[in-house]
């Protein structure tokens, strides 16, 4: 009996300071095969880029094109998806004073569906029966494994995003007035985009199904790519909200600083969640069955997503200075030189902000309709991915994973893996300057993208691609040493670091500073608005995809 009452205390003690022994143990369950999917998917990426130089012949049971699918779906999907569950739960249980049992219970089986919706794609694909890479373009046809595989991920991310919702939803009834708590705030934008997301996608799917399994002849290509679309440009924000999640709440703390602005960091979100969606036809702006007028409206709205950035970035380096100054900073620059270049939970973020400027104004060149045309099917744009996606993004994650994990698994970041993180971030940016500046490169002289090494007949041109090639190889060998000491990392905070207490850092706002108006608490409303611009954008061109569809078509094997 005595024992019983000591484990209800312990419990009420873990929720009372925001955190739940089985909370932590199902966020880092989704860490844990997070990392383990990054290992997997970096050793893909390095044969693959090895191949594409032209230094390494892959075997034919285990092609170029079988390593391009599992490298993208692996790591664009299935690695973000994990890593972005495993950490918003855990944020949730920190700031809502613990996840409910029937959440908890919704994440388990969140996980299980994913995992085996990974078993059926990644099986299809070690088959040869799926070749048809991350976007899975038809008239290319997959087994149809593939894509009810694609179901269960999908089932998994819905699940999930019902038990944050719900979780979010009990707390905001029992705390009627209050704001809700910014990385909750967070968490609610990012689960709305995935479930509303995925909606487009999921209709995609199960287009194809029918068609791979041969009960239906053809398959309408251009609605495939457009409702693919719809998901794969709201994926890219999702990545960009929950990295910046960390950037405005986690490192103000981190250096010792304050919240820059409470009601800002609300605005942005609902601005990305509100502006999101209608942006997918940037990505479609060389397929000749959209108009104009609807590949523009999409420009337009893929161009508004720059305002909220251009708020972050204004909000990231006023925190910084004004930290900088608290401390003793003098002259224009004086501030930069007191960040806390030594601890990597503040250096890996800052070089993904960083690479953030070059990564938009990439990403801005590629909505102009005539520098789309010169660069779209070239690596350029796989190198553009790589900055926003590989640095922006990767980076943001490893930096929380420096003081996530740890606090989960209520172990201490040591100087000594401090140390070796920075080591970790320095030879990853490096690694990745190589690989996506020579893909940006050779992207302008004509390399094509999502194809393996070909001299073309020693053609001149493809020739001359092949130093920059030779770099992309050697950035493709820095990341994989990156990936590896960052899996060791991640597995030594897990479970070999010294037992102690990790703080979850969780900036405080300012003192004197306007209130947060009520209105930010209004998702109601944001959802309503939201679906309103997918509508606009969406309801009239899918339409006329639908009604004046060319004969669809008949699937194709080219592998």
């Amino acid at each position: 009996m005595e024992l019983v009452e000591k484990r209800n205390l312990s419990k009420k003690i873990n929720y009372v300071a925001g955190f739940h022994q089985d909370d932590a143990r199902l966020s880092l369950t989704y860490l844990a095969v997070a990392f383990l999917v990054l290992l997997i998917g970096g050793f893909l990426g390095l044969f693959q880029g090895l191949n594409r130089a032209g230094l390494l012949e892959l075997p034919s049971w285990f092609d170029y094109y079988q390593t391009l699918t599992a490298h993208g779906i692996l790591l664009l999907l299935v690695f973000t998806t994990l890593f972005t569950v495993g950490y918003f739960y855990a944020a949730l249980s920190h700031t809502l004073g613990g996840l409910l049992p029937k959440v908890r219970k919704m994440g388990w089986i969140a996980f299980g569906m994913m995992m085996i919706g990974v078993a059926f794609v990644a099986t299809t694909i070690v088959m040869g029966d799926a070749s048809v890479l991350y976007t899975f373009y038809p008239p290319m046809q997959a087994s149809p494994w593939f894509y009810i595989g694609l179901v269960f991920v999908v089932l998994g991310i819905w699940i999930a995003a019902f038990g944050a919702f719900i979780n979010i939803a009990n707390w905001r009834k029992n705390h009627r007035g209050k704001h809700t708590p910014l990385l909750a705030f967070f968490a609610t934008g990012v689960f709305v985009l995935l479930f509303f997301g995925s909606i487009g996608v999921t209709v995609e799917v199960f287009m194809l199904i029918p068609w791979a399994f041969g009960w239906t002849e053809t398959v309408n290509v251009m609605l495939s790519r457009t409702l693919f679309w719809s998901f794969g440009h709201t994926l890219v924000n999702i990545w960009y909200l929950t990295a910046i999640s960390a950037w405005y709440v986690v490192v103000p703390k981190v250096i010792g600083g304050k919240l820059f602005s409470d009601g800002l960091t609300r605005l942005v979100v609902i601005l990305l969640v509100i502006l999101n969606i209608p942006g997918g036809f940037h990505h479609q702006i060389i397929d000749p069955g959209i108009t104009e007028t609807w590949k523009f409206i999409h420009v337009f709205m893929s161009l508004s997503i720059a305002f909220p950035s251009l708020m972050t970035a204004f909000a990231m380096f006023a925190a910084f200075e004004r930290t900088g100054r608290k401390k003793g900073a003098k002259g224009l620059l004086g501030w930069f030189k007191k960040l806390p270049w030594g601890d990597v939970r503040f250096l890996a973020p800052f070089i993904a902000m960083v690479a953030f400027i070059f990564g938009g104004a990439g990403g801005i060149a590629q909505t102009n309709n005539q520098l789309n045309q010169v660069v779209h099917n070239t690596l350029w744009v796989t190198g553009h991915f790589h900055l926003t996606v590989g640095v922006t993004v990767v980076l943001t994650f490893f930096g929380i994973a420096y003081w996530l994990i740890p606090h989960l698994s209520k172990r201490e970041l040591t100087p000594r893996i401090n140390r070796l993180g920075i080591y970790q971030t320095i030879i990853w940016t490096v690694g990745m300057i190589f690989m996506s500046g020579s893909m940006h490169w050779v992207g302008l002289l004509g390399a094509p993208r999502r194809s393996s090494f070909s001299t073309y007949g020693d053609q001149a041109t493809a020739l001359s691609w092949d130093p920059y090639l030779f770099l992309l190889a050697i950035g493709g060998t820095l990341l994989i040493i990156g990936v590896i000491l960052m899996f060791y990392i991640a597995i030594h905070l897990m479970f070999f670091a010294p037992k102690g207490e990790t703080e979850f850092p969780i900036a405080e706002a300012e003192e004197n500073v306007m209130p947060t108006p009520k209105w930010t608490e209004r998702w109601g409303l944001w959802i309503v608005m939201f679906l309103a611009i997918v509508a606009m954008g969406y309801v009239v061109p899918l339409m006329d995809i639908i009604v004046n569809a060319p004969p669809g078509s008949p699937p194709f094997r080219t592998w």
